[in-house]
């Protein structure tokens, strides 16, 4: 355990803010060569293939990234600084997600020469918490023009190492709606706020034809509105913002398709990124099944991951950690959180291997 510990603690003193992470990455880098693998550096993602890599095997992907949001300001200590108090590693990136770094690396370590039906990929990953083009959006593309295709994979996040089968995908609309100008105390014009009212009404009330068995419905919200420019002029033009929480009833691009035909033809919906999918695990994959197999409890997840770069791929999100401490300040993870993830994550993989075999 000490290794690993002291390698989390080399991460946290090592600022790594999204799309700045080349020298956590180095640190990882370096420590997988030193413990015997081949790490591949693709940007600032670090990857190793199992010893015996056969392209006819399929390849489970081990996954979880080293980017960190910036640190609260009402952090009491130096986020930079980690320290351990009453079983507790402190610091900025230590639950989300550093533990299920050193947890994969662990169990990829201690695996890679293991008979497995499949091949072990790890992908220790960049910009997730941004969503970033030089993440796993990079690096999946990347990987596969070097013939190497993942076909289910367990993404590192803080669960308290439970499986997370599901999660939902994001859209934010820009949407903008067109009115006519005119003088308020002859009221002239056509409203663009009143335009605006409408048709956000026109979203609050919609529902969608199908609805996500696992996820129920899409959950549209609007969460900003801005229009004119003086008291006493009609405004011409409203613009607003809207939430939406995707699923896999419908892809991202026919989400917005199906919402730009239920408002009017006044407002214009514009999404900002299409990229972030739901994603949706099947009951009965080995994935599931080998989490079942080992009294796990399967749960919709409320947050965000690479599951929505995987989403073709069956994945469950699973580590140690939990999600209320990611992004808070102060934050810390159990020493005993990452010692359990050491000792669950081989008998996960086994478990799921044995379901693929039967």
């Amino acid at each position: 355990m000490n290794k690993y510990i002291d390698l989390l603690r080399s991460m946290i003193a090592t600022p790594s803010f999204s799309g700045q992470e080349c020298a956590v990455a180095d640190i990882i880098e370096n420590f997988l060569k030193e413990h015997g693998a081949s790490p591949l550096r693709i940007g600032n993602n670090v990857v190793a293939l199992t010893d015996r890599h056969d392209p006819a095997r399929p390849t489970m992907i081990l996954n979880s990234h080293i980017d960190t949001v910036k640190p609260s300001p009402s952090y009491t200590f130096d986020p930079f600084s980690p320290f351990e108090k009453e079983g507790r590693l402190y610091g900025l990136g230590s639950n989300d997600a550093g533990g299920a770094v050193v947890s994969l690396i662990a169990t990829f370590l201690a695996m890679r020469a293991e008979e497995l039906p499949f091949n072990l990929l790890l992908a220790i990953s960049a910009e997730e918490e941004n969503g970033g083009v030089h993440g796993m959006r990079f690096l999946l593309p990347a990987l596969r023009e070097r013939g190497i295709c993942p076909d289910m994979g367990i993404v590192g996040e803080p669960t308290q190492m439970q499986p997370a089968v599901a999660e939902r995908g994001l859209v934010v609309l820009d949407a903008v709606t067109r009115g006519i100008s005119g003088h308020a105390a002859r009221n002239e014009g056509v409203n663009a706020i009143y335009r605006a009212m409408e048709d956000i009404d026109r979203l609050r009330s919609f529902r969608f034809e199908k609805e996500s068995e696992v996820l129920g419905p899409i959950k549209v919200t609007v969460t900003g509105i801005q229009a004119g420019t003086t008291h006493n002029v009609i405004p011409d033009e409203c613009r607003w913002v809207a939430d939406l929480r995707t699923t896999d009833a419908y892809t991202n691009v026919e989400t917005v398709e199906i919402l730009q035909r239920a408002v009017s033809e006044h407002t214009v919906l514009t999404p900002r990124s299409t990229h972030i999918r739901a994603s949706v695990a099947d009951d009965e994959s080995p994935l599931v099944a080998g989490a079942r197999e080992l009294g796990l409890t399967p749960f919709v997840s409320p947050t965000g991951s690479d599951m929505s770069q995987m989403h073709d791929i069956p994945t469950i999100k699973i580590g140690p950690g939990d999600s209320p401490r990611s992004h808070t300040a102060d934050e810390y993870i159990l020493i005993s959180e990452i010692e359990q993830a050491i000792d669950l994550y081989p008998r996960l993989l086994r478990s799921i291997a044995n379901q693929i075999i039967k």
